[in-house]
């Protein structure tokens, strides 16, 4: 059991020595790209599949942490339009384990309250995958308490140029003037509409790199890489990111207060 972080009277939220929190200033969108699963289980002489099922633990505990503080939304890679270039064996092995923690874990998230969403191009998924996917959208839908979008064979790329198509399509119909067009009405074509654009993106693994997620919303995000391996990722680690991001000063093109 994790223990429960508690906002008292607008203090700031601690738990044992675990990074001291402002409740004022948490983000209200976290992107996380997981990286590391492969190499957490050649490490211990595992399978790559161990690293998986291994980063489905802390992902988990990422989303019941996140909803503890709160932090209200929480988009996670899962899987890339390039991840494809792995191994078969690999691909559909990943694709059995989304299914599985959708099928035997969907309660435990509806009881908490958390609504999940399935982001990217899914119509290439397993058909069965697909269902799942659809049963836990239905199922979560009315919860209001977190929402967790699962990034599901999406790039970055592909989104915006789907989100061109669908853009050119309404000017085609006559439904929008491309006058109109500005960067809000693009962001209303893109999978992650209505959403605000993450305040924070977590990196695990090392690398310094966006690796095609979240191009658009990611323009002005605060970037935290950690070297460490998503499997190993827990709960000190997310505060220490969520901590480090509240010492900045997010200008957004202006010039810094303190200057």
């Amino acid at each position: 059991m994790l223990p429960v972080l508690g906002i008292m009277e607008g203090r700031p939220l601690v738990a044992n020595d675990e990074p001291v929190l402002d409740p004022s200033r948490l983000p209200g969108h976290v992107a996380v790209i997981m990286d590391g699963n492969g190499r957490w289980a050649k490490a211990r002489g595992l399978p790559r599949t161990m690293g998986h099922r291994a980063g489905v633990d802390r992902l988990e505990e990422l989303i019941r942490t996140a909803a503890e503080l709160p932090v209200p939304i929480l988009t996670v890679y899962a899987f890339s339009t390039e991840n494809w270039r792995r191994s078969r064996w690999e691909v559909e092995a990943l694709f059995r384990l989304a299914e599985e923690v959708l099928h035997q874990r969907l309660d435990r998230f509806n009881q908490e309250g958390v609504r999940l969403v399935v982001i990217g191009q899914r119509e290439r998924l397993p058909g069965s995958l697909q269902r799942e996917i659809e049963r836990a959208e239905s199922l979560t839908s009315g919860n209001r308490r977190m929402l967790v979008n699962i990034a599901l064979n999406y790039g970055g790329r592909a989104d915006i140029v789907q989100a061109s198509r669908r853009l050119c399509q309404a000017v085609r119909e006559g439904r929008l003037d491309p006058d109109q067009i500005d960067e809000a009405i693009f962001a209303s074509f893109l999978s992650t509409a209505g959403l605000p654009d993450p305040d924070l993106l977590i990196r695990t693994g090392g690398e310094l790199r966006l690796s095609n997620f979240l191009l658009w919303e990611s323009a002005y995000t605060e970037l935290w890489v950690t070297e460490c391996l998503w499997p190993d990722f827990g709960r000190r680690e997310f505060l220490m990111a969520l901590a480090d991001y509240q010492k900045r000063e997010r200008r957004f093109g202006r010039v810094s207060s303190q200057v």
